[in-house]
C-alpha cells in the first residue's frame, strides 16, 4: 500500500543532517526523493563515523528511501541536468550557505521558470539576512548562539554544555518536513507553489520559547540577573544507578511524598504549591535526592509506579536497543543491505493505518540511480553518454 505522499517527487540538494533527515522522513511517507550528490564524493556524511561495506552509519540513518544521482553542479551541463529534473518535481530542498545557489544558477527564481508551482525550500543556519547570515553553521554553533548550550549548564555563570544529540539539526528537519506537507496542501487548494525559508537558529528559538524562555516572555518583567538551573532536576542518583522522577502537579507530588514515606513534606509551606516548589527548587530536589539514594532504581520504580508517580529508569543507548517495550512496539526495523549487511534503524515514528510509512528503499550507493532517474526524465542514451564523458554526471 503506498504512503501518504505517493506521487510527490522531491529533489534534494542538501547534505549532512537537517536537509537529508527531513527528506528521508518524507521518503518514508512515500515521496520519490532524488538525492543530488557531488560526483566522486557525494554527501559529506558518507565519510563520517562507523562504516560497513563502504557505507557510514550517519549516511545510512539519514538517507533511506532515496535515489542517488551524481551531478557536477559546477558545470553548466550539471546545472541543466538539475533544472530538467526540477521541471518534473514538486519540491526542491537545498541547504547551501546563502548566496551559493544563486551563483550556481539553481536558486528559486531560476527553478520557478521550469516549474511554476514548485515548492522551494531553503534551509540555512542563520537565515538569509543579518550579520551572521554568511557564517558556516553546524549544530554545535547553533547550540552556542541560540542559548541552548548555556541552558545545559547549572547557571548562566557556569560552563555551557552541548547536547550530544544534534538537536538543532533534527528539529530543523522535523520543521522542514511539516512545512513541506503544509505547502503541498496549500498548493492543492490554491494551485500555487511558494518559497519556504527555514533558519536553524529561528527553529531553535521557537523550540526554546515553548518553555525555557519564560523569564523573557513578559517584556515589562524582564529579569536581568543571571538565571540558574538545578544540576540534577528530575534525574536522581539511586543506590545502583539513576532514575528520572517528574512530579509536575500537586497531586503527583502528594503521591510521591507518600510513596517515599515523607509525609512531612506535605506540611512544609515551601512545597505546598507548584509555585512554591519551584521557588524552593534546590531545597526540594536536594531532599528528594537524599531519599532516592537510599534504594535501588528497581525498588523505587516499583513503589512509584504503584502510586502512579511519573518515573522511569535512565537507560544507556545499549539498554534502549534491547528494551522490551520498544521491541514489542516495533520501534526498530531491521533489513539486509546489499553492501553494508544487516541494518537496524528506528522506524518512521508515525503509524498511518491506511497509508503506511515504510523503508522501501535501502540507502543508495553514490550515483546508483543516475541513469535510471535521468532516463525517466527524458534524457536519451546519447545525452547520458555525453554527460558522463564530460564528467557532468557519474
Amino acid at each position: 500500500m503506498p504512503g501518504p505522499l505517493d506521487g510527490v517527487r522531491i529533489i534534494e540538494l542538501s547534505t549532512m543532517v537537517a536537509g537529508p533527515f527531513a527528506t528521508m522522513l518524507l521518503g518514508d511517507q512515500g515521496a520519490d526523493v532524488i538525492k543530488i550528490e557531488r560526483v566522486g564524493r557525494g554527501d559529506q556524511t558518507r565519510h563520517y563515523g562507523e562504516s560497513s561495506g563502504g557505507f557510514s552509519a550517519p549516511f545510512m540513518n539519514n538517507n533511506r528511501n532515496k535515489r542517488s544521482v551524481a551531478v557536477d553542479l559546477k558545470s553548466p551541463e550539471g546545472v541543466e541536468v538539475v533544472k530538467r529534473l526540477a521541471a518534473g518535481a514538486d519540491v526542491v530542498v537545498q541547504n547551501f550557505r546563502p548566496g551559493v545557489v544563486e551563483r550556481l544558477g539553481l536558486d528559486e527564481p531560476a527553478l520557478r521558470q521550469v516549474r511554476n508551482d514548485l515548492i522551494y525550500v531553503s534551509v540555512s543556519g542563520f537565515g538569509e539576512t543579518g550579520p551572521l547570515a554568511k557564517k558556516p553553521a553546524y549544530d554545535p554553533i547553533i547550540q552556542s548562539v541560540s542559548g541552548l548550550a548555556s541552558l545545559q549548564g547549572v547557571s548562566d555563570e557556569a560552563r555551557p554544555r552541548m547536547i550530544r544529540a544534534l538537536v538543532p539539526d533534527k528539529i530543523t528537519a522535523l520543521t522542514v518536513a511539516q512545512g513541506v506537507a503544509a505547502a503541498l496542501y496549500a498548493r492543492s487548494v490554491t494551485g500555487e507553489g511558494q518559497h519556504m525559508r527555514i533558519s536553524m537558529l529561528e527553529v531553535v528559538m521557537s523550540f526554546l520559547w515553548s518553555h525555557e524562555m519564560d523569564n523573557h516572555t513578559f517584556v515589562d518583567r524582564q529579569k536581568d540577573e543571571p538565571e540558574s538551573f538545578s544540576p540534577f532536576d528530575m534525574i536522581y542518583e539511586t543506590a545502583d544507578g539513576y532514575i528520572c522522577v517528574a512530579t509536575v502537579t500537586d497531586d503527583q507530588f502528594r503521591r510521591f511524598s507518600g510513596a517515599v514515606d515523607r509525609a512531612e513534606w506535605l506540611r512544609d509551606p515551601r512545597f505546598s504549591t507548584s509555585t512554591e516548589r519551584e521557588r524552593y527548587r534546590d531545597e526540594r530536589l536536594e531532599l528528594v535526592q537524599q531519599v532516592l539514594k537510599t534504594g535501588s532504581t528497581d525498588q523505587w520504580i516499583e513503589k512509584l509506579e504503584a502510586a502512579d508517580v511519573p518515573c522511569g529508569p535512565v537507560l544507556t543507548r545499549r539498554e534502549v536497543v534491547a528494551h522490551p517495550h520498544l521491541r514489542e512496539n516495533g520501534s526498530f526495523i531491521e533489513y539486509d543491505h546489499a553492501h553494508a549487511g544487516r541494518i537496524r534503524q528506528a522506524r518512521h515514528p508515525i503509524k498511518f493505518d491506511r497509508t503506511p510509512a515504510d523503508a522501501a528503499l535501502t540507502p543508495p550507493m553514490l550515483g546508483e540511480h543516475t541513469f535510471e532517474v535521468l532516463a525517466e526524465a527524458g534524457f536519451s542514451e546519447d545525452e547520458l553518454a555525453r554527460l558522463r564523458d564530460k564528467g557532468a554526471i557519474g
